[in-house]
């Protein structure tokens, strides 16, 4: 029955082909829905791999809808969270009819708190400018006609401006039911209102920072749904990898030993020596900040547990900075039913030590039981020391999420290597799950071409960077439209982007780069310039959506090994190793091929798109693996001269018109 309601609903003469503009029947889509359909009915989980312009998010909203049970959507980003909430969901509503209530669901750090606002309005040395002063008025007069409270919605305030730290709370310092602002909270209020929806739309980080409380046995903040839709679910391995671990930095130790203090001396000045006990955890700080220093001068500035210098120094400061928040927690606990602030300042302390406990165990020497098994390292850079642990697998944990008589779908256009899911299966611990991959409805050998100069070095060459630059010049001065460069590091992205602003030869073309400004404005400056360059690394390789002429030739320097030096790649390669696999083919290459297909995306986004792909890193043919990085890319025409890649720039395709 819900079958025939799925193809009258995809069909030609449904709502669909009725009330959205430019909607065509996809047969893929359709058969992308039936099996979400099915995943429904028998709650089983599916992996579904589908290509650009299959249409995935009706697929998975469509059944959705028509399930009448409580649905989860969470994406990989908080930009798809908003389109779905504020776009896609309710133009299906209407198009369907259907009455369905929708909750959007983000962390507490993107409401605004109307308790931490007023103490920053009333702390004259809280603001650190003019502009946070007019930023701070602002965000209060938002507060007072909203009803959201979601930054998102406040767009004259950055969303990565400081102050936003200041005037949101965390889990440590909330004031929960005691708080005075309590009726008014917009975070209690977004929760309230995911518990009563049909459907809540949240993002991945959500999503794991709640599986991550639950480990620790904190009740679980999300509502429990019967059907789970991860959208750009190829981020999750990552994502889960991130909040499932741990991270301490010393500013967070100094930042309590501060709150403390004031809270201290506010509510309790007689009880404790709060100035000792504070001096003695920043001096405990301090110290170990001293000691770590060498790692500093490591590569990457960062050296796993086993490899930092001078081990029984800095075991030595460790467990002094442990002592000093032992007796902070324990003092503030004695005191903390007297104020508020000192029962925050105690869950500060509390949080902290047993993040430096967790982080800290097993202790130098002994072995780690193997289904906790962890990486730990530490960051040392001029500004900060940070501390971090991750797990070594995220599988038992995130496939032990799921509820039996719960259906799981995770979809992306990037999920398996040639048609193979082994390697996201195996990251996720979904050995069981149903895998089906829908190819995209796009001609992507008549509408692009991928190019590989055959006149290039190898990467590992010292001129490499410049070599690949000046093949590139031509086709950047050939392309009318705009041209997106993705590189594999930060130190390429300047050398590419002073090179291509000495040899344009149009000097007013804007050529911008990752750096100038926020991720989201170079984007804006990009579409509206039409004919830009934007020099990029690792965030811009996905989430980028640029149809038509405002990008016609995306080029990648390198192809996208994950940097030997990171150490939770590391740990994993080494344990690869060690149980007889073959960490290159196992791990390294299929993360490869993944984020290949990720950037490659980039060029083709609809059905007029057009261009040039241009891959400078020659052992994408000339290596034996290159085959299966190429074979999963879009089906392109291929090239390795430069004459075939110009002539496609200047002629564009039947059915499509050059700028």
């Amino acid at each position: 029955m819900l079958t025939d309601d799925l193809n009258d609903i995809f069909g030609p003469d449904g709502p669909l082909a009725r009330q959205l503009p430019g909607y065509a029947p996809r047969t893929a889509q359709q058969e992308l829905s039936a099996a979400i359909q099915e995943t429904i009915d028998t709650s089983r989980v599916l992996i579904a791999e589908a290509g650009t312009g299959t249409g995935k998010t009706w697929a998975y909203l469509v059944p959705a809808f028509l399930s009448g049970d409580k649905v989860l959507v969470s994406t990989g980003t908080r930009t798809l969270q908003d389109q779905l909430f504020r776009r896609d969901i309710p133009r299906l509503r209407e198009a369907l009819s259907m009455s369905v209530n929708v909750a959007l669901l983000k962390g507490r750090s993107n409401y605004v708190c109307h308790y931490h606002l007023e103490r920053l309005e009333q702390d004259e040395r809280g603001l650190k400018s003019r502009e946070e002063a007019a930023q701070l008025r602002q965000i209060r007069q938002f507060t007072q006609i909203s009803e959201s409270g979601d930054k998102a919605d406040l767009p004259s305030v950055p969303e990565t401006a400081d102050i936003w730290n200041r005037v949101t709370s965390t889990r440590e310092n909330c004031l929960g039911q005691e708080c005075p602002y309590v009726r008014d909270c917009f975070l209690l209020k977004a929760r309230r209102h995911a518990q009563e929806a049909d459907v809540v739309v949240v993002n991945h980080a959500l999503f794991m920072a709640d599986l991550a409380l639950r480990e620790e046995g904190i009740p679980d903040l999300l509502p429990e749904t019967r059907l789970v839709v991860f959208d750009e679910a190829h981020q999750l391995p990552e994502t889960a990898t991130r909040f499932l671990g741990q991270s301490l930095s010393l500013h967070q130790v100094l930042d309590c030993a501060r709150l403390a203090e004031a809270a201290g001396l506010a509510h309790a000045r007689e009880t404790v020596r709060w100035s000792d006990l504070c001096r003695a955890l920043e001096s405990a700080a301090r110290e170990l900040r001293l000691v770590s220093a060498p790692v500093g001068r490591m590569p990457g500035g960062r050296a796993t547990f086993d490899q930092i210098p001078d081990s029984a120094a800095f075991d030595l400061a460790l467990d002094q900075l442990a002592q000093a928040l032992d007796a902070l927690a324990e003092s503030l606990g004695t005191q903390e039913e007297r104020h508020p602030d000192l029962a925050a300042a105690a869950r500060t302390a509390r949080t902290l030590r047993a993040r430096l406990l967790q982080w800290a165990e097993p202790p130098r020497g002994e072995p780690e039981p193997a289904d906790q098994a962890a990486v730990r390292w530490i960051e040392h850079s001029q500004h900060s020391v940070r501390l971090h642990r991750a797990p070594l697998s995220v599988a038992r944990i995130f496939s032990g999420f799921r509820r039996l008589d719960q259906a799981w779908v995770l979809t992306s256009a990037t999920l398996s290597v040639r048609g193979n899911f082994g390697h996201f299966q195996h990251q996720l611990g979904l050995h069981d799950a149903q895998t089906a991959s829908w190819s995209s409805p796009f001609d992507y050998r008549a509408q692009g071409l991928l190019y590989v100069p055959g006149t290039l070095p190898w990467p590992n060459d010292p001129g490499f960077i410049d070599a690949f630059t000046q093949a590139l010049l031509p086709l950047v001065d050939a392309c009318a439209g705009g041209v997106l460069v993705l590189c594999t590091t930060l130190r390429a992205v300047d050398r590419v982007a002073d090179q291509l602003l000495r040899g344009l030869l149009s000097s007013d073309r804007p050529v911008m780069r990752q750096g100038e400004a926020t991720r989201g404005v170079l984007l804006e400056r990009f579409r509206a310039a039409g004919n830009a360059v934007l020099v990029g690394s690792t965030s811009f390789w996905e989430g980028i959506d640029v149809p038509g002429d405002a990008l016609t030739l995306v080029a990648i320097d390198k192809l996208p090994f994950a940097p030997p030096d990171d150490p939770v790649l590391e740990a994993r390669l080494n344990a690869c190793r060690a149980e007889g696999g073959n960490p290159f083919m196992e791990y390294q290459l299929p993360q490869a091929a993944l984020l290949l297909k990720q950037g490659a995306g980039r060029l083709i986004r609809s059905e007029q798109d057009w261009g040039v792909l241009m891959v400078g890193d020659g052992r994408l043919v000339d290596k034996p693996y290159g085959r299966l990085l190429w074979q999963g890319l879009p089906p392109f025409a291929r090239t390795r001269e430069a004459a075939v890649a110009l002539d496609f720039l200047a002629n564009p395709p039947a059915g499509v018109k050059a700028s």
